[in-house]
């Protein structure tokens, strides 16, 4: 239950702000469909973040739990920091024209766009902490879908009303606090 809860958590609060939450505001501003747009965004990070686990857990199995645990501590820090660089999506990465269709476009472009993303690392560095892989998957799928949901539903008004800097400095502290739990708990 603490790999699920602990993932949700995470994912949702570094997925505000972040580029696949721009890529959601783009999408549903362009497209005013939300419910295909969070079916994308689910098939999207949940072949994404499978993979993403699949490799936290092998790394484990792979360097050792002792390494491990330097590694991910070392992780959760720099992911700290990077909470605090604001994202920018790509112009690439926008959402000028459908792929066939809302729910293909959401799909292919979110995957893509999710490729070496904050909550990508964090899926890797989850597996790699707790040892159940789907607790971890389905906590990181829900908490990019808890945060990116009320974006594909009310785009500019909620956008406009967020304190995104206050919640990358609460990101930053979780993942800083978990770092150094981390390493120095084991």
């Amino acid at each position: 239950m603490e790999a699920l809860l602990v993932s949700i958590a995470i994912v949702a609060l570094a997925e505000v702000g972040d580029k696949t939450q721009l890529l959601t505001l783009i999408l549903a501003t362009r497209y005013q469909r939300p419910w295909p747009i969070i079916a994308g965004i689910f098939v999207a990070t949940l072949v994404n973040h499978a993979i993403a686990g699949a490799l936290g857990a092998w790394l484990t199995n792979v360097i050792g739990p002792e390494a491990m645990r330097w590694i991910l501590g070392a992780s959760f820090i720099a992911m700290a920091a990077w909470m605090l660089l604001p994202d920018k999506l790509d112009a690439a990465a926008g959402a000028s024209r459908k792929l066939g269709g809302i729910f293909v476009t959401t799909t292919i472009l979110f995957f893509l766009v999710e490729i070496g993303d904050k909550t990508q690392i964090a899926t890797v560095a989850l597996a790699a902490r707790f040892d159940s892989l789907v607790a971890v998957v389905m906590g990181t799928t829900a908490g990019m879908i808890l945060a990116n949901a009320p974006v594909a539903f009310f785009g500019d008004a909620l956008a406009k009303r967020l304190p995104v800097r206050m919640v990358h400095i609460v990101a930053a502290l979780v993942f800083a606090a978990l770092g150094i739990g981390v390493m120095v708990l084991g």
